[in-house]
């Protein structure tokens, strides 16, 4: 009996879902998601494995203009991610009045390989005769082999993307054991899973300067639980200020809503410690960068 795998990766615009499109297509939550924009800084794989197939994502930064170090690692993290893939999907927000423009077409320039058009948010198209000039106008912008309408959010046509995904991947061994569902480790996760909580409950810049670094991932016995500590970097004292909020309440919040989705994801009571610190324009440091774990993959 025959097996296909392969490396897939999801690119396109902030917000045209591609982390929720990740999150569905592999059945965990790999990837955060947030109504902001450029959430998604890392290439993040998810693997998800099928009745003879292995489909091993990739997610990625929006393409969005480069501003400092920090965006031009997304740029160079985004753009990269058409290397060395057998099948490209350009996630297009459907819903939005954007249309194909150079700077999320210009990486399946060089791409040789076959690439799909995943209109998203579909469901949210009115009217829905709107649908038909829409998939023309992306039909005529590049040679995609397929152009499907989906929503990642409820999961209308997912089933078929995938089907047609595994379609076109090569005959090949699986690349991961039949039980893996990513390839970062699981402290990466753990700083996802806090970030996208601060991102959800602060507003303005303060998502944007914050970074999240593990200092110790634990299985304790006694009680059973996973001890973590970890340490929420940001550019400013005023951004300390408001992470921690009166009396630690901001705090206490993101960690008690971390901490409950970090319950779920690794099935076992999990005691989480974080502290804040200031690192000034660490966005603009490569140093710090490197540090923080962004680091180009290929």
């Amino acid at each position: 009996m025959t097996h296909q795998s392969g490396f897939v990766s999801l690119i396109g615009r902030p917000n045209a879902g591609k982390s929720t499109l990740l999150n569905r297509l592999v059945g965990e939550k790999l990837s955060i998601v947030s109504p902001r924009p450029q959430t998604t800084r890392n290439r993040i794989t998810g693997i998800k494995n099928l009745p003879g197939a292995q489909v091993i994502f990739v997610d990625t930064p929006g393409l969005y203009p480069a501003e400092g170090k920090l965006g031009d690692f997304m740029l160079k993290t985004a753009r990269r991610a058409v290397e060395d893939v057998d099948l490209v999907c350009l996630v297009v927000d459907a819903s939005a009045d954007d249309g194909p423009d150079a700077l999320v077409l210009e990486p399946l320039r060089a791409y040789p390989g076959p690439a799909f058009c995943v209109l998203n948010k579909a469901d949210r198209v009115r009217p829905k005769s709107r649908m038909l000039p829409l998939i023309e106008t992306w039909r005529r912008s590049h040679s995609f082999a397929e152009i499907v309408p989906i929503s990642a959010l409820d999961g209308t046509h997912c089933d078929r993307l995938r089907e047609l995904i595994v379609r076109r991947l090569p005959e090949h061994p699986p690349f991961f054991p039949a039980d893996a569902t990513s390839d970062q480790p699981e402290t990466f996760y753990v700083a996802e899973m806090i970030r996208e909580k601060v991102f959800h409950l602060t507003h303005q810049e303060v998502p944007y300067a914050v970074a999240v670094r593990v200092e110790e991932l634990t299985e304790r016995e006694s009680p059973a639980c996973l001890y973590v500590r970890a340490t929420v970097f940001v550019e400013q004292e005023s951004q300390k200020g408001i992470l921690i909020g009166k009396g630690g309440a901001m705090l206490k919040r993101i960690g008690t809503a971390a901490r409950r989705d970090l319950e779920s994801f690794f099935g076992i009571k999990v005691f989480l410690q974080s502290t804040v610190e200031v690192r000034r324009h660490w966005r603009r440091d490569e140093r710090a960068l490197r540090e923080f774990g962004f680091r180009l993959t290929s």
